[in-house]
């Protein structure tokens, strides 16, 4: 039998504009509930315990660090997570989700496409934004790997010696170590044992 209870969400802190119109938005479906709102990032995770929403929207630009999302997910896994940024390109989107999110979205999109992805993430389906070029020159979002880091990163969870990734990558092994240690930095673990205790990474589609 289908769970006909309204689906329980937290919203973090938004820019006024952004966090008024989430709370109007949500307000309009009668299939969801926002149980906290305007959650300022150091209370976020005592929100989330509190309240056990199925569904907590999360503002990038309040972040100190993309690995928060990972520490997020490991703190409340019942939790899925929605991260709105202002201009996310999908290879770092599929990023955060990799660091944890169920979904990623830009702070411009319809309101029926959040909607929509607070439905879907509900579920544990993930969401990833139409396919945009990035701005050529534009940076990436702070401490998000780069291409090559991320592929590293899929090489260490399959658990894969220095040497067979410098192998698969076609790189040498002072290289692997180097993009390694780069990984471990952004993803705020201390080596592989710390990596893999924090269980494995949905992907989202790429």
């Amino acid at each position: 039998m289908a769970d006909s209870r309204p689906v329980t969400v937290v919203l973090a802190r938004f820019e006024d504009l952004v966090g008024a119109g989430l709370r109007s938005l949500i307000a309009d479906d009668p299939n969801l509930r926002v149980v906290a709102a305007d959650v300022p990032l150091a209370d976020l995770s005592a929100a989330i315990a509190e309240h056990a929403p199925r569904v907590a929207l999360l503002n990038f630009g309040t972040l100190r660090a993309p690995a928060e999302i990972r520490r997020l997910t490991a703190d409340h896994p019942d939790t899925r997570l929605v991260v709105l940024a202002n201009h996310p390109t999908p290879g770092e989107c599929a990023q955060l989700l990799a660091l944890g999110a169920t979904a990623c979205l830009g702070k411009r999109v319809e309101g029926r496409d959040v909607l929509n992805t607070i439905h879907l993430a509900s579920r544990g389906l993930h969401v990833l934004p139409h396919a945009t070029p990035a701005t050529p020159g534009a940076p990436l979002l702070p401490d998000v790997l780069t291409p090559r880091e991320a592929e590293v990163l899929d090489q260490l969870q399959l658990g894969r010696s220095n040497a067979e990734i410098a192998m698969a990558l076609s790189v040498s092994i002072e290289t692997v170590r180097t993009h390694a240690s780069s990984v471990f930095r952004k993803l705020g673990v201390k080596g592989r044992r710390e990596l893999a205790r924090g269980g494995s990474y949905p992907r989202g589609p790429l």
